[in-house]
């Protein structure tokens, strides 16, 4: 039985993860976090996300929760992923990280936490965006610099970040792939007279609207023609079930920083 605690109990992705978890008989939701001052505090964590009692109360008890987790599976908000690494180094928990968002100094604290505690960040837990990217390296690889690449990334209206995570690690897997840097040749806005396309730039395209889950589409245009591969979202449910997953197999890992490529088995 793997122990788990939820950072991010109450957001949209932590109801969904709160019913991944009592949905698998191997695993045993002991706590559930929620910010300080949230309405939620106090609700019995089953009957939050529309199930039977359970005993687990949400609550903003870190320390408490990490005494009984053997890892936390954290979908909050940068800040508060940043809050708990120290917490989840002093007690040696394992920590799933699905938060996106976080800049350089950020990830940077991640990866030095990461040398005392297994990590697994990623910025989609999806299987099927996680056996994307590996078609995206592997199309890069083999159609070459001579095609533009121009990645379009759609997501409900709530969503604070742009480009989502999943699109910038879809452009990382395709400029690793070619030998540049992203930041070298990301294009994530065009307005007004902007000249002919750089050669080896990556374009971004972002749409917010409505409940879309998140759609993303990654285009090797070429001379007369392109191939696109496309990967869509219609539930939050195979989030949860990715970084379920990763949870239970990070609890087996040695400290380290890993993605759901090492989770698959795909590197």
């Amino acid at each position: 039985m793997t122990t788990i605690a939820l950072l991010g109990a109450t957001g949209r992705m932590g109801r969904v993860l709160i019913e991944g978890v009592l949905d698998d008989p191997v695993l045993q939701l002991v706590a559930a976090l929620t910010r300080a001052g949230s309405a939620n505090l106090g609700k019995d964590a089953g009957i939050f996300a529309g199930r039977a009692a359970i005993g687990v109360a949400i609550d903003d008890n870190l320390g408490a929760a990490l005494s009984k987790a053997a890892v936390l599976i954290d979908f909050s908000q940068p800040q508060g992923t940043l809050a708990v690494l120290e917490q989840c180094v002093a007690a040696g928990k394992a920590l799933v990280i699905g938060t996106t968002g976080f800049d350089v100094a950020q990830k940077q604290a991640i990866a030095q936490a990461a040398k005392s505690i297994p990590i697994c960040l990623a910025a989609n837990y999806s299987i099927g965006v996680t056996v994307a990217l590996k078609l995206l390296a592997q199309a890069a690889q083999a159609l070459g610099p001579g095609y533009d690449v121009e990645i379009v990334e759609a997501h409900h209206r709530h969503k604070v970040d742009a480009p989502s995570g999943t699109a910038l690690r879809m452009g990382e897997a395709v400029s690793e792939a070619l030998g540049r840097k992203l930041g070298d040749v990301a294009v994530t806005a065009r307005e007004g007279h902007t000249g002919a396309r750089a050669a080896q730039t990556i374009g971004f395209a972002t749409v917010r609207g409505g409940d879309v889950v998140g759609d993303h589409t990654v285009m090797f245009l070429g001379e007369g023609e392109r191939l696109e591969i496309t990967h869509k979202a219609s539930s939050r449910s195979n989030f949860a079930r990715g970084a379920i997953r990763a949870a239970v197999w990070l609890t087996r890992q040695t400290p380290g920083l890993y993605d759901m490529q090492d989770v698959l088995g795909l590197k």
